[in-house]
């Protein structure tokens, strides 16, 4: 398994939940270039196309696995690699920018 996958593992998100292969997908898109970050519903559009779904159902799944990696899944695991104070559940960018960030900071 790679370490996208075992992230998410980890966070309580598991594969039965739609959102899973769509993060993973997009979270190796943005290890490949950044700047994919800067356009999120550019990555929803390209993640939709890939998945033949729309942009909107890949933005809702991936809420949808937020939600549950927060309510029910390993959220003082999701503080704890956040490094600052992390009060409320993330939105969908925040949080593709805390997994990113975690992902590079473990591949130095």
């Amino acid at each position: 398994m790679n370490a996208v996958s075992d992230l998410l593992l980890k966070l309580g998100i598991h594969k039965t939940c739609k959102g899973f292969r769509y993060l993973v997908f997009i979270l190796q898109l943005c290890l490949e270039d950044e700047d994919y970050l800067l356009h999120i519903t550019s990555l929803y559009e390209a993640t939709g196309e890939k998945f033949n779904t729309a942009a909107d159902n890949i933005e809702s799944c991936i809420r949808t696995a937020i939600a549950n990696c927060w309510k029910r899944g390993n959220r003082r695991y999701l503080i704890q690699i956040t490094r600052y104070n992390l009060e409320r559940q993330p939105s969908a960018g925040e949080f593709l920018d805390i997994l990113y960030c975690h992902l590079k900071s473990q591949e130095n």
